[in-house]
């Protein structure tokens, strides 16, 4: 948070938030015909010293709602409704979310971080593919409190399913099913956090991968990879990319069959299209995992798997 421009009201709601970014989109529209309503969030959100819309948005909820269950990640979703008045009304007195009108007569369903536009068919958080009937998307909240929630939706008369466990996504969830038959899916982690302690201990990661032809692998790494070599010799080759260090090892028979390791990344579309014109071994196109990763999966000149991935809503 930047130091503000103009004091944020203790009592500010959302719906005076939206008003004066409406007023503002205006004044801005008489200097700028193109200017929308996005434009005048992030400048009404950076005057009182907020990075972005959603950062303003989130802690007015906070600071309204105090420790009732919330949203605590962004979402953004087009969903079909077949009805948007019977939709939006579902949405707003089970599920707790407020329902303003959108531009091009649509309605906007808001609670948190989320933000769900209706329309006549369901996209892709990125509306990759083809447009499908309402009903048909999968969309996951995740929640400050599960349970809470869970039990705010019951008390609204919705009909949750039972809170489960879901091991391979280490999250407490529910279901809900909106009157278009969409899946809604609310959840929070169930791992217990670490005890407090007095310093960091552990600080850096050093994958090991193992090669036959270790000359061979600095070379691929530094031309096709995009690394850089630190250090080679016939054994060894401490290859480095931005933060990141990778140690090429001699196969043995204590370094035998492929490593792998996974690398986060600041941008992973582009660093697919770099890798793929430098003729890298990628295994296929980017893929936005449940878990919240968008991925993909890279075979270096022995087949050591590297994974580079980027964290998204």
């Amino acid at each position: 948070m930047s130091t503000p421009i103009t004091q944020l009201p203790a009592d500010a709601s959302l719906e005076q938030l939206r008003k004066q970014a409406k007023e503002l989109l205006a004044e801005l529209r008489s200097r700028e015909p193109a200017a929308k309503l996005a434009d005048a969030q992030l400048e009404l959100a950076r005057s009182y010293g907020f990075e972005s819309w959603p950062r303003l948005v989130h802690h007015v909820e906070e600071t309204r709602t105090g420790a009732g269950p919330r949203i605590t990640s962004p979402v953004s979703r087009w969903l079909g409704a077949r009805d948007p008045t019977r939709t939006a009304t579902f949405w707003r007195d089970v599920l707790g979310f407020a329902v303003r009108d959108g531009a091009d007569s649509t309605l906007e369903l808001s609670s948190g971080q989320a933000l769900i536009r209706l329309g006549s068919e369901d996209h892709a958080p990125d509306f990759s593919g083809d447009a499908r009937a309402p009903g048909a998307a999968l969309v996951f909240f995740q929640v400050s409190d599960v349970a809470a929630m869970h039990a705010r939706i019951r008390e609204r008369g919705g009909a949750p399913s039972a809170i489960e466990k879901m091991n391979q996504l280490k999250l407490r969830l529910f279901e809900v099913r909106d009157p278009d038959g969409h899946v809604l899916w609310f959840g929070d982690s169930y791992q217990m956090p670490s005890r407090s302690r007095p310093q960091p201990l552990v600080e850096k990661a050093l994958p090991e991968l193992p090669l036959t032809d270790v000359a061979a692998g600095v070379r691929h790494y530094r031309d096709v990879l995009g690394f850089s070599v630190d250090h080679a010799q016939d054994t060894i080759g401490v290859m480095y990319r931005d933060a990141v260090t990778v140690l090429l090892i001699q196969r043995t028979d204590a370094h035998r069959g492929i490593g792998s390791a996974y690398f986060y990344v600041r941008d992973v579309d582009a660093l697919h299209a770099e890798l793929l014109a430098s003729g890298a071994d990628v295994q296929g196109d980017p893929v936005s995992r449940p878990w919240g990763l968008r991925e993909i999966d890279v075979r270096d000149l022995e087949g050591n798997r590297l994974r580079f991935g980027q964290t998204f809503e």
